[in-house]
């Protein structure tokens, strides 16, 4: 697939986009220095680099990884230039200092801002908010599920597919509204990080069928 990130030089953005690179799609790193998009484009043998807008332009997939202070800025730049490709939020709303915290903002969740800010024709999906970066950038088995938003099956679906081509377990979890859980517990992630003594918790759901149910 031909595939946009959007803040591709951040910790997640990368580590997404080497996973999908190295899994065969066609990537683009998106930044707002080109120079810097780039650079990492070479490192991870992505497509190449550009802006956040040429980055967007004419994908199947756009993922935009950049924090909750910078998702409204780079959701405008994108969203006359996504058309029917499909955009997948990363972003948790998680507000320094208190970021052990949960404090989700008054759409209910990221996601829901994001629809806000895109509108109802943009194809929205959230998803990767629990895995850890520093895990997720290695060549390492990534021990956690991947929780996948929606409120078009189709798009879910194609997400979920990444999420396996990453070699990580993509799981439906239903409505975009939906995000709002995993958002929340990004925060008490980090938390049971700090008192546990843990590196990169992540959550896996047992007893399910190996497909949904119809």
């Amino acid at each position: 697939m031909n595939i946009g990130v959007i803040g591709g030089t951040g910790q997640l953005g990368k580590a997404i986009a080497r996973r999908l690179a190295a899994a065969g799609h066609a990537v683009t790193i998106g930044s707002r220095s080109i120079q810097t998009a780039q650079a990492v484009a070479a490192e991870i043998s992505a497509s190449g680099g550009a802006t956040y807008a040429d980055a967007a332009s004419d994908k199947d997939v756009v993922i935009v990884a950049v924090p909750f202070a910078a998702q409204a800025e780079a959701l405008a730049t994108i969203r006359d230039t996504v058309g029917d490709g499909i955009v997948v939020d990363t972003t948790v709303p998680l507000v320094p200092p208190k970021v052990m915290r949960v404090q989700l903002p008054e759409a209910g969740s990221a996601a829901m801002t994001a629809r806000a800010l895109l509108g109802p024709e943009v194809r929205l999906v959230s998803a990767f908010h629990n895995v850890a970066a520093h895990r997720l950038i290695t060549d390492e088995p990534v021990d956690c599920d991947v929780l996948v938003f929606g409120d078009e099956v189709d798009a879910r679906n194609t997400v979920i597919g990444l999420v396996e081509d990453m070699k990580m377990r993509g799981l439906s979890g239903g409505a975009l509204a939906n995000s709002a859980a995993a958002e929340a517990l990004t925060s008490v992630l980090i938390y049971m990080n700090k008192t546990y003594g843990a590196d990169g918790a992540g959550i896996r759901f047992t007893a399910l069928a190996t497909k949904p149910a119809t």
